[in-house]
This record gives structure tokens, sequence and C-alpha cells, in this order.
């Protein structure tokens, strides 16, 4: 499969289901650059404690999708690739050791602000 956009970029993809059908964007061609953060539908900003709770969904999410991943893969074999199980396993636990962290640093810059004086 060729894209366009990348010029003569090849894919080769070996199961069907891998086949997208949304169209490519450039994250550059945005004249908004504000648009590509997350924001809230209320005041159209997003204030830290939602940023990190929709951060923990997202990871709560990866987590979820790897189990039941993995139990496909237990009852049903052939209907998943190998491939796609390591995949979701490693997206869940960088997405978890990202989240640990933060987590460790915003704990560690809480107290040294609290400890100065």
């Amino acid at each position: 499969m060729k894209i366009a956009e990348f010029g003569t970029l090849q894919m080769v993809r070996t199961d069907a289901q891998h086949y997208g059908t949304g169209k490519i964007t450039s994250l550059t061609d945005t004249k908004d650059q504000t648009s590509l953060l997350h924001t809230s539908k209320k005041s159209g900003t997003l204030s830290f404690q939602d940023y990190l709770l929709e951060a923990m969904d997202s990871m709560n999410s990866q987590q979820l999708d790897v189990t039941k991943i993995q139990e496909q893969l237990i009852t049903d074999p052939d209907s998943v690739d190998v491939h796609d199980v390591t995949i979701a396993m490693q997206k869940a636990r960088m997405s978890l050791n990202l989240a640990q962290t933060v987590i460790d640093r915003i704990v560690t810059n809480w107290n040294e602000i609290t400890t100065t004086r």
C-alpha cells in the first residue's frame, strides 16, 4: 500500500484487520496548534486535574484492552494475531510506566514545594 502523503513509503500488512479507513493527517498542517490538544466542552480549556484524569482513563482502557485481547487469544487463538497481543501489551506497559513516572515526579515536586520556605 503506497501512502501519497509520505512519498515512497510502502506498508505491508499481513492481516486485513490492520487496514485503516481514516485519512492520514499531518500535525504540521493545522493553523491552530491548540486544536491538537484535548479541550473540555465547557470552557475550551483543560485543567491539570482534567488532563490527569483523562490520561488515567486512557491508561485504564489500554489495560482493559490487553485483558480482552489476552482472553480472546486463550479462547480463540486463530482470531488474534500474536503481534497484536504483543503490541497491545507493550503499549499498556509503556503507558503504565509513564503514569508511574509522572506520579513520582508530582509527589517529589510537591514534597519540595511544601518543605521550601
